[in-house]
């Protein structure tokens, strides 16, 4: 029992939302944001154990035509939704149109935020996940019109890339 009072008090589980998760019975999807990157798995709980089925980190946009100049925005809306819209496909491979919950975790649910652009990254790419159009953030943000050029060209170059896999 030390254990599950360690990580209530450091702040690194949230009992309550984990319950939840168990008793659903449905695969979840995780995502988190470093200080460097997004990361999303594809996670299925058996008797209470955990089991990562695939994880997409932004990092890989690297290897799909994201400028190495633009390392740094790795973590930005943009490069969310495209983890997500990935990590989307990878999923709709694994499991056709199975249902899933979004897990964010101990994260702040701020609506039009990075997580909720990795959703949307998601719901395009096919995944059956339940959502409200309400949290995401605007096409404008997503494309990063808003940001840098290099920001912007790296977004198209990527996503068309992606799509056209």
């Amino acid at each position: 029992m030390k254990t599950i009072k360690k990580r209530k008090q450091q702040g690194k589980t949230d009992y309550k939302a984990r319950f939840g998760f168990l008793k659903s019975n449905l695969p979840r999807i995780a995502i988190r944001k470093t200080n460097k990157y997004i990361d999303i798995q594809y996670i299925k709980s058996e008797n209470a154990k955990d089991k990562v089925i695939l994880n997409v980190n932004s990092k890989e946009l690297l290897k799909n035509g994201w400028p190495k100049e633009a390392i740094g925005s790795l973590k930005s809306i943009p490069a969310a939704y495209i983890t997500g819209f990935i990590a989307g496909k990878e999923i709709n491979e694994k499991n056709k149109n199975a249902r899933v919950i979004l897990d964010i975790g101990l994260q702040r649910n701020i609506h039009g935020s990075r997580i909720y652009s990795a959703l949307k990254g998601l719901v395009d790419a096919g995944t059956n996940i339940s959502y409200d159009k309400k949290c995401f953030p605007s096409n404008e943000r997503i494309e990063g019109k808003n940001l840098s050029k290099n920001v912007q060209e790296a977004f198209t170059k990527t996503i068309k890339e992606i799509k056209s896999k």
